[in-house]
């Protein structure tokens, strides 16, 4: 069992860096460190879902602050060694990424910069840090997979299951699958995971890596399939649909996913990577057929009318079918297991929008953003 005393998490103003930060402090007793959170507050990095735990783990807490935040960018190596030496980092959670497909397609450029060159910065400057060096501290470090580090610590890459490609009618992902990744997107996470397992082999860095699969759940920005669906259908709006809705995919409570986290964190094997999967295929047409009969019933709408209001359009370039997950190993070896039904968490999922209405216009009306304008000047 590592413990885990400086944790910097990056992108943890995300949807599900803010669920993992919030589980630490709130439901993960064991955990007594501090947590460093790095975010560059692109548009999907929203602040004030963390002011809740600011207020009570925060600078205002001093002397016993146990919660940092630093307005910065993964790709800055400069800004890294400060906050590393700073803090005296001894784990890396990373989330930070551009985690959108359509937005991939459009201008991929971005993608490459923070999910490819970011990683590469952050696994460079963990190297360089944590390594420990048995010469003159003028040369470079010595490269060998044996190398020695600083006792327990650990380097976790947070990655998707959309690196291992399309699958047919059957099968299961694997940590074993081969890699085709079918967009930007998905190519440049698959690339950053490569990085993260050379830093392991070539340099011996002690990482682990989580595949996951799709999310769902509280303070997810409302670009994505599920709170999407939620906030046109309570607002009476189209429901747009890519191709014919049969896409498949693997869906997991983001709870669950943090669980995961945390229990890769604490004993998963260095070197290693886990796939974490919810266990629950459904095609999206599905999905948006159970969202409308849940809403329905909390608003006492028709299902039928909403229904009316669904509207197929034209399917995305190099849309993956199908996905799923086989996530034996981290159950075998870890213990972890699901523990949200996805039938509850997608109702949970629903009253949570449902109740925050006024985090969603924030996000509507820009008002999430000026705090970093307020703070840091506009950006």
């Amino acid at each position: 069992m590592r413990t885990l005393k400086n944790i910097l998490v990056t992108g943890g103003c995300g949807f599900i860096g803010v669920n993992f930060i919030r589980r630490l402090f709130k439901h993960t007793p064991e955990f007594t460190g501090r947590i460093i959170n790095l975010d560059a507050l692109t548009y999907a990095g929203n602040i004030t879902s963390l002011q809740e735990i600011e207020k009570e783990f925060g600078i205002d807490s001093k002397p016993e602050s146990r919660y940092f935040f630093e307005l910065g960018d993964i790709c800055d190596r400069q800004g890294l060694e400060t906050i590393f030496a700073k803090y005296n980092i001894d784990t890396v959670v990373n989330f930070a990424a551009e985690s959108h497909v359509d937005r991939s397609i459009l201008g991929p450029e971005t993608f490459v910069k923070t999910n490819v060159m970011g990683t590469f910065a952050l696994l460079d400057v963990a190297r360089r840090r944590w390594q420990i060096s048995t010469g003159d501290p003028t040369q470079p470090l010595p490269v060998s997979a044996d190398a020695e580090y600083t006792p327990g610590v650990i380097f976790h890459h947070v990655s998707t299951d959309e690196v291992y490609g399309s699958l047919g009618e059957s099968g299961f992902f694997t940590e074993t699958s081969p890699y085709e990744p079918r967009s930007p997107y998905s190519a440049s996470k698959a690339a950053s995971d490569h990085l993260v397992m050379a830093w392991h082999h070539t340099y011996g860095l002690p990482v682990t890596l989580s595949n996951c699969s799709n999310n769902f759940g509280p303070f997810q920005f409302p670009e994505k399939l599920i709170p999407l669906m939620i906030i046109n259908m309570l607002e009476g709006k189209p429901l747009p649909v890519y191709g014919d809705g049969k896409n498949i995919r693997d869906w997991l409570y983001v709870d669950d996913h943090t669980r995961a986290i945390w229990t890769i964190l604490s004993k998963g094997r260095t070197g290693e990577k886990y796939n974490i999967g919810g266990e629950n295929e459904r095609e999206n047409i599905a999905i948006i057929d159970e969202l409308i009969e849940i809403v329905a019933e909390k608003i006492n709408g028709e299902p039928q009318k909403i229904r009316g209001t669904i509207q197929f359009v034209k399917d995305r370039p190099g849309h993956d079918r199908r996905y799923a997950i086989d996530c034996a190993k981290i159950k075998e070896e870890l213990g972890w297991q699901r523990e949200t039904p996805f039938e509850e968490g997608l109702a949970k999922t629903v009253e949570w929008y449902m109740a925050n209405t006024t985090w969603i216009n924030r996000i509507r009306s820009g008002e999430y953003r000026y705090w970093v304008e307020e703070n840091y000047g506009r950006r």
